[in-house]
């Protein structure tokens, strides 16, 4: 099938079917990042269940921190694990899983300080299922869709996934926000309007995910003992580190990926609790910003998955990140509400991009036969420095008491990791 499409034949349908469940899955889980992660549950958090703001920040970003550093030790070796059984389905379906649960078990946090730590907690084991089901569900990415396709299909998905993320906050915002008396007969109160969306979260996830399990193919299993598995992945992996070398690309892009991703996870990590604190947003604001930012984001991946065939990956990310930078270096020197909502549309145009020309360009630099043990190393590379970002922003914020002050460390990672990109060869896309 790949090789059909790779003569230049046109996709048959069952290719396609395999494309469309892949990017579906995007559209799934982008309910996370858009409703947890930044525009709902964590400014919940810090307004209503923390102590106050400034100590909601530093905890948020600590329990982020926690996580990153999790899932930088896992990712790679059971990335490796993954090559060794063959097939990723079953890893992805239990991480998932993890994920969706624990989204579903933040409905229990109430707007209390009693419930802080069940709140981090969860946050905590979400993000770690969260993430760790990316490393299996990215290495499918190279396996069935052929070399020249592969920056087309990586922002087809991110743009499905900024598209699922507006159509759940647009729900959300519909049935649980905007009525005077939200839906299903809850309680305003006791922010049961607000934590309902972590159910919605939840359910939207579980269900949307399916078509992959269905539809997308998956390598056979190799039958391998599990023991085995996990031991011939860990000892994989330890080669695989001291001989990455070897690899002058992939080393250099790892080390660009690690540093700049951390300063773009900060800025979207921290985006919702910046409005609500900084700009006064309420709820309704944020959701509101939230619709309007997958908008544009899912404009800028889905346009720019062309221009990351056609020029390369590397390419699309240095655009992005400069983009990135000055937009960035612009809101932070803005009072007005209406400038930080349009400076943030321009942000979220570039958003899209950046993360999915990562993904095709890792696609594109590991060697055959290796793909999720890469992606494993890549998610590392993501998640190695990444409690960096949310501690030092957690830290400066409780210093300075000024969130302004806080984002700006997000501009070291994505500079420095923009020079890095310039040591990276990427290999043609035909």
């Amino acid at each position: 099938m790949a090789n059909r499409a790779e003569r230049g034949a046109t996709p048959d349908n069952k290719f396609l079917t395999s494309v469309a469940a892949w990017c579906f899955y995007d559209w799934a889980n982008s309910a996370i990042p858009a409703i947890i992660l930044t525009f709902v549950f964590a400014p919940y958090f810090t307004l209503a269940v923390a102590t106050d703001e400034v100590t909601g920040t530093a905890q948020w970003g600590w329990a982020i921190s926690i996580s990153a550093l999790l899932i930088a030790v896992l990712s790679p070796v059971l990335g490796a694990c993954s090559d060794k059984a063959g097939q990723r389905k079953p890893w992805l379906g239990i991480f998932s899983l993890v994920a969706i649960l624990a989204v579903a078990c933040m409905w229990f946090v109430h707007p209390s300080v009693d419930d802080v730590f069940l709140a981090l907690f969860l946050l905590v084991v979400a993000n770690l299922g969260f993430e760790l089901a990316i490393v299996f569900y990215n290495s499918m990415l190279p396996a069935f869709v052929p070399r020249h396709m592969l920056g087309r299909v990586s922002g087809w998905a991110w743009g499905a996934g900024y598209a699922g993320g507006l159509v759940c906050l647009s729900i959300a915002l519909i049935w649980f926000i905007y009525p005077e008396t939200p839906s299903f007969g809850l309680d305003k109160e006791a922010k049961e309007h607000i934590r309902a969306i972590t159910l919605l979260t939840a359910t939207w996830f579980a269900v949307f995910s399916l078509p992959l399990f269905f539809f997308t193919p998956d390598r056979p299993g190799t039958s391998l003992p599990i023991a085995k598995v996990l031991r011939d992945g860990f000892t994989e992996v330890l080669d695989t580190l001291s001989t990455v070398r070897r690899y002058p690309s992939i080393a250099w892009y790892l080390l660009a990926h690690m540093i700049y991703i951390d300063g773009i996870n900060t800025l979207f990590l921290f985006g919702g609790i910046y409005a609500a604190v900084t700009f006064k947003m309420d709820v309704i604001e944020l959701l509101e910003f939230g619709i309007a930012l997958n908008v544009t984001a899912g404009i800028g991946a889905a346009a720019f998955a062309w221009l990351d065939d056609w020029i390369g990956g590397r390419r699309v990310i240095i655009i992005s990140l400069v983009a990135l930078i000055l937009t960035s270096i612009a809101i932070l020197f803005t009072e007005s509400k209406t400038w930080f909502w349009g400076l943030g549309l321009v942000l979220g145009m570039f958003f899209g991009p950046v993360q999915s020309a990562s993904r095709s360009l890792m696609a594109r630099l590991a060697p055959e036969g290796m793909h999720s043990q890469m992606f494993g190393l890549y998610a590392l590379s993501g998640k190695a420095t990444a409690f960096i970002g949310p501690a030092l922003l957690g830290f400066v914020v409780v210093i300075t008491e000024s969130q302004r002050a806080g984002m700006a460390i997000i501009l070291p990672f994505l500079t420095i990791g923009l020079l890095l990109l310039f040591l990276v060869k990427e290999p043609d896309s035909a």
